[in-house]
């Protein structure tokens, strides 16, 4: 999807932010959306040193939700402090904590329950 076809299926929809952060952290997730078929907007800061901001549609908030755990799980990685919170088993009988928050609890939809990361 360009730009262009995203802007045309957005039309006059409402549109949630769902990202902030640099020029070029904003391009590479919209650049991610839109590779994936889900249009978006990027609005430039309202005032001198704000971020910018990715809008979607509320329908499409899953999808991005997967982009940016890729990206939160990348960071963590990066950082080296991905050991203990990827790849964590569950003991037999118990569900296996999320990562983001902890909680160990059935999934809800392919999300936590407690957070709503999309784990599934």
């Amino acid at each position: 999807m360009t730009e262009d076809e995203a802007a045309e299926a957005l039309g006059q929809e409402e549109l949630i932010p769902a990202y902030q952060g640099s020029i070029d952290e904003v391009k590479r997730m919209r650049d991610d959306c839109l590779a994936a078929d889900v249009p978006v907007a990027v609005m430039p800061p309202q005032q001198p040193g704000g971020k910018f901001l990715l809008l979607i549609r509320q329908d499409d908030m899953p999808k991005v939700m997967t982009f940016l755990q890729r990206e939160w799980r990348a960071d963590i990685e990066r950082e080296g402090m991905g050991a203990g919170l990827f790849g964590v088993e569950a003991k037999e009988g118990e569900e296996p904590p999320c990562p983001a928050c902890g909680t160990a609890a059935p999934l809800v939809d392919g999300a936590c329950s407690e957070c709503g990361l999309q784990l599934d």
